[in-house]
């Protein structure tokens, strides 16, 4: 069950990179531009958040199967002090759910604004702080300690 389940959060990963990404490139143009904030940007904001709510929702799964999380749960003295358990146990969930917490307050608070260009300024700040908090917590494949590959098998 956790191989899948892995895989599955490797992969979603990039689809919300790739849909924050072009929604953070469509708010600051919008913004700058001076554009008319349309439906499908609408569409783009609930759709960029609904990806990391789905992605969260995995990670929450993947959290509660993953021996690393077992391990680190059990032996949280011991554990807290290996820089890879720490980081996948405290670490990278918790800024996560900062992210999706930062990126969702950005989508409702850009949703109730009333003019386009405070819509486009609020999902362009908010976005991109989420963008960076979640950039700064992936294992990347070329992060010294917690290295993991691009893309899992499944």
């Amino acid at each position: 069950m956790y191989s899948p389940i892995l895989a599955l959060h490797s992969l979603l990963r990039w689809l919300v990179l790739t849909s924050l990404i072009y929604s953070i490139f469509r708010a600051w143009q919008g913004w700058y531009s001076k554009k008319p904030f349309t439906s499908k940007d609408n569409a783009i904001r609930h759709w960029t958040a609904t990806i990391t709510h789905l992605q969260l929702a995995i990670g929450i799964w993947l959290y509660s199967v993953s021996p690393i999380i077992n391990y680190f749960l059990h032996h949280y003295r011991n554990a807290v002090g290996h820089r890879e358990i720490r980081f996948f146990g405290m670490e990278h969930s918790t800024m996560m759910v900062l992210a999706i917490v930062v990126i969702s307050f950005g989508s409702a608070t850009a949703k109730r604004k009333q003019n386009s260009q405070e819509k486009f300024k609020t999902m362009a700040i908010w976005f991109t702080i989420g963008l960076l908090i979640i950039l700064a917590n992936i294992p990347w494949p070329f992060s010294p300690l917690t290295s993991r590959p691009y893309l899992r098998a499944f």
